[in-house]
């Protein structure tokens, strides 16, 4: 009865609400995640060849980074307005647009971390025989990775908060309870989907860091070397 009560009363912390809406709070974490994935998974594979263009063509680079920097400014509501006609009331109204937000991070660290591979690495591997795409694969992108991987951190936990928007659409995951528990300022419901929201923009975090250590052992490196040497 005291678990019931605290529906009752409208408690932030009510563990009656965690068992009752289970299913609806798994639900809408699921979709939560789906949409930030393929927002993100969708945005790097856009933002990869962006960026080549950028480093390989300087006129162009302006015009690409001041494209991806203005589709940032533009509000959320206004995003989804202009995609409207062209998606509808889908998912892949609010996934186009999570990726357009991307890119503006994206572009930018990966342009960062190709123009921080050394010179000299680049004409040792000329010499070596490395033609421009064996170059690209070989040498540049694993010396870029650690600003590529650092971009992929800060855009996905951009994105996991940024979704919640989608529920203005109905596509928002854990926004969707967010915006139900508004009009009646259902305390247990606002809070918990929003701890869950945090939860996993850290979770999503703390992956992707041990996935770029896995990917960048020699950083590590790099890092004990210097560490003995003061």
């Amino acid at each position: 009865m005291a678990g019931r009560d605290c529906l009752v009363t409208n408690d932030w912390i009510c563990g009656e609400y965690l068992r009752s809406r289970s299913q609806e709070l798994v639900d809408a974490t699921a979709q939560h995640v789906q949409i930030t994935v393929a927002s993100v998974a969708i945005g790097l594979v856009v933002a990869i060849p962006l960026a080549l263009v950028a480093r390989g063509r300087p006129r162009l680079a302006g015009p690409v980074l001041g494209l991806t920097t203005v589709l940032y400014t533009i509000p959320s509501l206004a995003m989804f307005s202009l995609l409207l006609p062209f998606f509808g009331l889908s998912a892949a109204l609010v996934v186009t647009g999570l990726v357009l937000y991307s890119l503006t991070i994206l572009v930018r660290n990966t342009v960062a971390g190709l123009e921080a591979v050394p010179a000299e690495t680049r004409e040792a591997a000329r010499g070596m025989g490395y033609g421009p795409v064996r170059m690209l694969w070989e040498v540049e992108l694993p010396l870029a990775l650690p600003a590529v991987m650092a971009g992929l951190r800060i855009a996905t936990v951009s994105t996991v908060a940024l979704t919640t928007v989608g529920s203005i659409v109905g596509r928002g995951g854990l926004g969707n309870l967010i915006e139900d528990a508004l009009p009646s300022f259902f305390k247990a419901q606002v809070l918990t989907a929003s701890v869950l929201c945090v939860l996993l923009a850290v979770a999503a975090d703390l992956l992707l860091l041990g996935v770029q250590r896995l990917l960048t052992p020699w950083t590590r490196i790099r890092a004990a070397g210097s560490l003995e040497a003061h």
